[in-house]
Formats: structure tokens, sequence, C-alpha cells
């Protein structure tokens, strides 16, 4: 039993890291701690990071539009759009 959820866990993965978003993903799991704390230094811009990598696998997995990915970032909050314009294809668009 737990073998098949974990290959399903992997698919998941395997989806989102071969979607839509691919490239826009490696760059932000490509950003590192200094780089997201010099946005607004606190202890919710991680979790924020977090949250943001989770909405942009999903965007690449179910491959969702582009303007409704920008949208879900926005929803995020300020936070998330500033971390999502240092990948230079969000930041064209945000």
């Amino acid at each position: 039993m737990a073998e098949n959820r974990f290959t399903d866990l992997f698919a998941q993965a395997d989806a989102a890291f071969n979607g839509l978003y691919q490239k826009e993903l490696n760059n932000l799991l490509g950003l590192s701690k200094s780089e997201i704390d010099a946005i607004t230094p606190g202890t919710t811009d991680l979790q924020t990071y977090s949250v943001l990598i989770k909405v942009v696998e999903k965007a690449s997995k179910d491959n969702i539009s582009q303007a409704e990915l920008i949208d879900h970032i926005k929803n995020l909050g300020e936070v998330a759009v500033k971390i999502a314009k240092k990948i230079p294809s969000f930041a064209a668009l945000l």
C-alpha cells in the first residue's frame, strides 16, 4: 500500500517538473534563503516561498494557463509577488 502512495507522489512530482512551468519551477527552487530574505526579511517569507512553489508545481502539473497562474500568485500577496518577480518570465507578467 505504501509503495503505491509513493509511486503516486513520484508521478505527481514528475508531472510538475516536466510540465508547463518546468523552467520557472527550477528557477524558484534555485533561489537561496538569502535571496528570499532580502525581499522582506521575516519569518513568513519562507512559508510564502513554500506555498508559491506548491502553486507553481500544481499549475505545471495541471497545465493551467499563464494568466490563471499569475492570478494565483497575486492572490498569495505582496511577498509572493516579490519572490516570483525574481523569475524573469514571471517578472514580465507581474
